[in-house]
């Protein structure tokens, strides 16, 4: 590491991080390389293993991933993952989408991602786990911290990387209902066993207005992951009662044709389910006072819109904002604030399509979904889509940070 002048004006700051999924330990790995004093605190007793696949794609992304050390431990870990099938009723292809079609150049479980991230940063980062921040107070010197547990603190800086739901966001910004603007469709995921012998690859069948998606990713002979997609008004429900979600997924998906009895078996019974609306984060600013919003809790969108993607390259554009700035917030938010907005939005507009792809309203629609798909698949065009998606996570002008 080259110690400049920047490298010292950060060892004087000391930094909260709300979230420790991704975003969080990325941008703490970007300041615990710039000597800051960083504490990530983690409402989860323990990192969250397994999650959904995520990949990035173009020279933005690889540029920040190698700049941080990390992109060949993410090609080592990567999922490999094969094509993924779009099926009928009987289970016999319709459509065959290519692998870099849908995992972009490297693709990795979160859980994965978030663990080569802990152990990077877990012996120059404070992690809490199992404590949540209570109450934030900005006095413009510092920010006063009271936690769920842990005794109070203060910190100079704030960071909300604490997802969709964001608990920072709405102590400082207000209430979720502001921000998250929803899609009209609902997505779930969970372990089932692998009765398919399926191999790095997955399966999908639609029918109108939901759609049920098998998949292995790991090469794991027991065990597939199932993610669930419906169309739905808005549900009025507790997003922590497991119990409900699994009533209104059954419910839901009662009737629907090809696997998805054997899914809804191993629903009724699994102890780890991810549900949640499909939605996006629109806030006016990212920035009030000493509080900045990172990743989906700033710019969020639930799936398809390079989320992970956006939150590293975030990540690296806030830290290296504050190395410039020799850690005066105002300048480097400002310009993270400059630099990252029209980049997520660009990302976010793709993420639009993930409910009607998966799940599209009628049976007309499926079939034009299909063949527009076995099109876009076909060789002459699969270079053009694999520009077309490179395009958004490309968006934005990288600049020289110290290190």
């Amino acid at each position: 590491m080259t110690h400049t002048t920047h490298h010292h004006a950060l060892g004087r700051l000391s930094v909260l991080i709300s979230g420790a999924s991704v975003a969080g330990p990325a941008l703490a790995l970007n300041l615990a390389r710039r000597g800051a004093r960083v504490t990530v605190v983690e409402r989860a007793p323990d990192l969250r293993a397994g999650g959904f696949a995520v990949d990035f794609r173009g020279p933005v992304h690889r540029a920040v991933l190698t700049s941080m050390g990390i992109w060949d431990e993410i090609h080592a870990r990567q999922t490999r993952m094969g094509r993924q099938v779009v099926v009928d009723a009987h289970g016999s292809p319709k459509v065959d989408l290519p692998s870099q079609m849908m995992s972009g150049d490297v693709e990795i479980l979160r859980g994965d991602l978030a663990h080569i991230l802990y152990e990077r940063t877990r012996d120059h980062v404070e992690y809490v786990f199992g404590d949540s921040v209570a109450t934030l107070t900005d006095d413009g010197d510092g920010v006063d911290v009271t936690f769920e547990r842990g005794a109070p603190r203060r910190f100079d800086l704030v960071v909300g990387a604490d997802g969709l739901h964001s608990r920072t966001r709405g102590l400082v910004f207000g209430d979720e209902s502001r921000y998250v603007r929803f899609l009209g469709h609902y997505v779930a995921g969970f372990d089932v066993p692998n009765h398919l012998g399926l191999d790095r690859t997955g399966w999908l069948y639609s029918e109108p207005g939901r759609a049920v998606a098998i998949g292995n990713y790991d090469g794991d002979p027991d065990r597939a992951g199932a993610l669930l997609v419906f169309r739905s008004e808005r549900l009025t429900h507790d997003r922590r009662d497991t119990g409900a979600h699994k009533r209104v997924l059954a419910e839901r998906f009662a009737g629907m044709g090809w696997e998805t009895p054997a899914v809804l078996q191993a629903l009724a019974s699994t102890d780890r389910l991810y549900f949640d609306a499909i939605a996006q984060v629109h806030v006016d600013r990212l920035t009030r006072g000493r509080v900045v919003l990172l990743g989906d809790a700033g710019y969020g969108a639930t799936m398809g819109g390079m989320g992970t993607g956006v939150a590293v390259v975030g990540a690296h554009v806030l830290a290296g904002e504050l190395a410039l700035a020799g850690g005066d917030h105002r300048t480097a938010f400002a310009e993270y604030e400059a630099r990252i907005r029209d980049f997520a939005r660009g990302c976010q507009k793709v993420s639009g399509n993930a409910g009607p792809f998966f799940a599209p309203p009628t049976e007309r629609r499926i079939r034009s979904r299909d063949r527009m798909y076995r099109l876009l698949a076909s060789r002459p065009l699969a270079g053009f889509f694999k520009r077309l998606t490179e395009r958004a996570a490309s968006g934005i002008r990288l600049r020289e940070y110290p290190v």
